[in-house]
Order: C-alpha cells, then structure tokens, then sequence
C-alpha cells in the first residue's frame, strides 16, 4: 500500500515530465515554424539548388527583380549566380534539347568535330538558339564558332554536345558586379547574358576566336559599350571581365571576339557622369582662366617690346606667336561664354555661339599649324624662303581659312544646342556647338578632320627640327659632358607652339585618367607659351651667349620677309 509521501513524489514527477514535454513540444513547434521561412525564401539559393524543371526555374528567376539594391528581399548572389552558370552542365548532362521561356532560350544540339566551315547560331531574344546562315542581315544577333575550335576535338570525339544559353536577368543586382553601378545609368545591355559550353569541356586560349554580334539602337554620345564575360574568381561573387576578349564597334551592332568559352555580355557604361563632367569642366575653367592671364601678358609683353626694340617692327616670329596667343585667347574666352551662359538663351543666341567657338578653335589649329610651318622654313629648308608680304599671308590663312569654313558649316544649319545625355535621359552637359541633329560628316570633316590634318604635319615637323637639334655637331661634341638639356627645353618650348598638348586628345580613348591630363595640360597651353615667349626675348645675361644662336636664326630668316 503507497503511502502519501510516495504518491505525492509520483504526482511530481508526472508534473516534471508534463512540463517538459510542452517546452519541447513548444520548441519543435517554433523550429518547424520558422523553417518553412527560410526555406520560402528563394533568393537565397538554397531550396531550389540542383533543380532545373520548369516550377524551379520560374520560381528563382522572380530573384531578377526582388534582388535589387533598394528592395527588402534577403539574397544571397553568388549561390543564385552560381544556379544560373551550373544550368548549363544540367542542361549538357540531361541532354535537355529545347528550353522556350519568357527569361531563358536554351538549346542542346550535337556537333560533328569534323566539319568543313564555320558554324552561326541565332542569339535572338524572342527565339531558341538555332543554326543559321552566315546572312549577318538575315540575323544581326548571332555566335560564330570558328571550325578550328571543332577540328582540336577531332582526336578525342567525332561529335560533341553544344549548349547555348540566352538568359535575361532583368534590372537587379544580379549579374551586375561591383564594376556597374546602377545609379550613373551602367548596365548590362539588355539585361542580356549569352552562355555557351561545349561538351563540358573547359575552352580557353582559342586560336581562332569566337564572334558573339549583338544588335543595339544607336547609343547615347556620352555612353559606351565594352564585351565582357562573367569571371567566377574575381570578388567573393564573381565580377565582369575583358580579358580575351575585343570589341569591335558598329553603328548598330557590336562584335565580341573572345578566346574562351563562357557566360558573356556587353557593358554599357558612361564614358563620362555627372560629377566627372563638372569636375572636368571646372579643372578647364581654372586652366583656360590661367592661361588667358598669361596670354594677355604675352600680348602686352610683344607690345612692349615693339615700342622699344625696333627689330620686333620686322620680324615676323614674333607677330606669330602672338597671333597664336590672340586666337588662344579668344577661344578661350569663346568657351568660358559656351559653358557659362544661362539655360534660357534663344536658338539664335545658341547657334551665334557655337559657329564663333568654332571659329576660334579652327584658327588656334590653324595658327599651330603656321607656326610648324615657319618652323619648318626656319630649321628645315633654310635656303630660298623669301616670300613678299609673308606675315599678311600667314594672316590671310589664319584668320580667312575658318571664317570660310565657319560660313560653309553655318550655311548648312549645323549649330545649335548640343547636350550630353545618360541612359535616363538626365542632361549631364549642355554647350552651343554642333546641334545634335546636325550631319555627323561636317563634324568629322571640320574639327576632326582639320586637326588631323594639323596634328600630322606639326608632328613631322618637331620630329625634323627635334632630330636636327639633337644631332648638331655641337649636340654630338658634348656628349660626353651628359645631357642636352638646352636641346629638351627649346624642343619642349617649340611643343607649346604647335600645340603638342592637344594632341593629347588622341589618348582620351585610352580611359578617364588621360582626360583628366588632357583637360590639364590643354588648359595651360597659354601659361607654357607665356614661359617660352620669356625664354626667347629676355634670356639671363648668362645664358645670352648660348641661347643668340637660335635668336640670330630666328632673326635671319624673319627679317628676309620683310
């Protein structure tokens, strides 16, 4: 028979264990909760990795738009990147043929190695990829698979599975990479991924590289396009990559050449944004107001120098330099008024700007190219240079060659307001210069065209004269003694004459820092040539004796003239 003491000890355990079982019961209960939770939320990459059937794909491609950089959505990138890249492989293993989505065309298709020509497959978003013809205007999205890259199987296969993949992965974050940024417009072209893999084969270092043409409308002057693939070890997530690959600009198609097989796209990205236009902007703006203080000094300074050394009266360098520095001057002062002026200005007011900016740019090029042109009589030919009423001819050039081009270009309507835009249509610069609607031919021809033009002939020229200077018996006879210094500073001081730092422009391509050094060094061209106006007419006492043998020629060949 229990006793009390007993029964009561087994009432409390039986409470024990009751309690226990609730917590336990509880905890389960919140676990199992919270892990349908997690494993809803698909943009982490987990619940749908390894599984490719229609639901799954359609269920982790909604991450396209959910992952965005203002959006709430948890995501993990590189496990959902790493979905999308792995879908080849499953496609290449299940042999899968055809996939026909709204996001992704995919096609499986076997290849012989031993083939006879090139193939073309179709890369056009509303399609499946598929082999086509080499027609490029029949089908301006397509991949050309040289024959070569079939014929280094040949050893190992006679066929091969080739899987194309055509995959949109919309405005978010994915796919994008710490190199676009989506607030100054940088994008992935049309949201559009093209993937290619050859039989689970690694492809690299091709002899003959692949071509991947991608068909676009004409693009924003201050946007550019770049052919890129997907590189896996770049970041913690991967980023976008140019190595091996070229890209070659069309009016309305780019073609990628690329040594390897992967996941590619074109970039389109700002040449210039906002911030670094005003920036460059106020960098010309310092600089072109420095020089034109230096310019007027060098003006004033030749206006001295007329009044008390009668031999400025009849030589001609020096009417030269100065009508360089004054057409200097007035361009850029032609440019303070083209960017500083107010947004409410007429079309008249607008087109009246840009044709005399115009103007004063074609006579600065002019009057450089006059200056390596009296360099070349000077250095170059010596001999049998006499011209009558030379400086009035010169003159007839400089200033008459553009006023003539300006009328033809302004008979033609070509100026007018011409503004700088981005992806979203926000204005980033807005100048009176060509119009945007003008003929692209009277840009080329009447800016690009005339400074070429200039640029070759002034370069040839300071290539002689350089040459000559460093080769002087008296160049050659110090040798010996180290550098010739006094050679580097007249071929540097003859540089800023015929505008060697615009050719800087030629570079700009190259990346945003050449701009940067051209918009320095440009801006202070009136500064170097008020530094080698000095040089010239007032040397130290005791450098007189070593700088009179370029004064004298300087005389000699100016005074015959007269």
């Amino acid at each position: 028979m229990m006793t009390p003491r007993v029964l009561g000890v087994l009432l409390l355990s039986l409470l024990l264990l009751w309690a226990s079982g609730m917590e336990y019961s509880s905890n389960k209960q919140e676990q199992e909760r919270r892990q349908p939770e997690q494993s809803r939320n698909v943009c982490l990459g987990l619940i749908n990795k390894g599984q490719y059937e229609s639901f799954y794909l359609e269920n982790t491609a909604g991450c396209f738009t959910k992952c965005t950089q203002s959006g709430n959505e948890d995501c993990d990138l590189k496990n959902l990147q790493s979905y999308w890249l792995e879908f080849e492989y499953h496609l290449l293993e299940s042999q899968s043929g055809i996939v026909n989505m709204s996001f992704l065309k995919a096609a499986v298709q076997n290849v012989s190695t031993n083939i006879s020509e090139d193939l073309f497959f179709s890369l056009a978003p509303s399609q499946v990829p598929g082999q086509v013809t080499e027609d490029e205007r029949e089908h301006p999205d397509r991949v050309r698979l040289p024959r070569s890259l079939f014929e280094s199987l040949q050893s190992n296969r006679s066929e091969v599975l080739l899987a194309i993949t055509v995959l949109d992965v919309g405005p978010g974050n994915l796919f994008k990479g710490p190199q676009l940024s989506l607030e100054d417009g940088s994008r992935v072209l049309n949201n559009r991924l093209v993937g290619l893999s050859l039989g689970g084969i690694p492809v690299s270092r091709l002899a003959e590289p692949l071509e991947i043409t991608f068909s676009h409308q004409h693009l924003p002057s201050n946007m550019t396009l770049s052919c890129v693939f997907w590189d896996v070890t770049k970041g913690s997530a991967g980023d976008w990559s140019s190595t091996g690959c070229s890209t070659e600009l069309r009016a309305k198609r780019t073609v990628c050449r690329c040594d390897h097989l992967t996941f590619f796209a074109l970039l389109l990205k700002p040449i210039l944004d906002r911030a670094t236009v005003q920036f460059l902007v106020r960098i010309s703006q310092a600089g072109c107001g420095a020089s034109m203080i230096f310019l007027a000094f060098t003006i004033a300074l030749y206006a001295v120098l007329r009044f008390y050394r009668q031999r400025f009266k009849s030589e001609d360098a020096p009417k030269i330099h100065v009508a360089l520095s004054m057409s200097l001057f007035l361009l850029n002062l032609a440019f303070f008024a083209s960017v500083g002026h107010g947004p409410k200005q007429s079309d008249a007011t607008c087109r009246a700007r840009g044709a005399v900016f115009h103007y004063f740019l074609l006579c600065t090029f002019t009057w450089m190219g006059l200056e390596a042109f009296h360099l070349y009589l000077l250095v170059i030919k010596v001999f049998n240079t006499y011209f009558g009423h030379y400086f009035l001819k010169l003159s007839l050039v400089g200033w008459g060659l553009p006023a003539l081009i300006v009328f033809g270009t302004g008979s033609a309507d070509s100026y007018g307001r011409y503004t700088i835009r981005d992806r979203r249509n926000a204005t980033t610069l807005e100048l009176c210069w060509f119009r945007e609607k003008a003929t692209v031919s009277a840009l080329y021809t009447t800016v690009h065209g005339y400074f070429l033009v200039t640029f070759l002939f002034s370069a040839v020229v300071l290539g002689l004269v350089a040459w000559k200077i460093f080769t002087l018996p008296s160049a050659t006879a110090g040798k010996g003694q180290g550098p010739n210094w006094k050679g580097v500073f007249t071929v540097l001081g003859l540089s800023s004459l015929v505008g060697v730092t615009w050719w800087l422009a030629i570079l700009m391509p190259l990346g945003r820092s050449t701009i940067y050094v051209f918009a320095v060094f440009n801006s202070l061209q009136g500064v170097f040539i008020f530094c080698w106006f000095t040089m010239l007419y007032f040397p130290r006492r005791s450098a007189k004796a070593s700088s009179s043998g370029t004064g004298r020629a300087d005389q000699v060949h100016t005074m015959s003239h007269e």
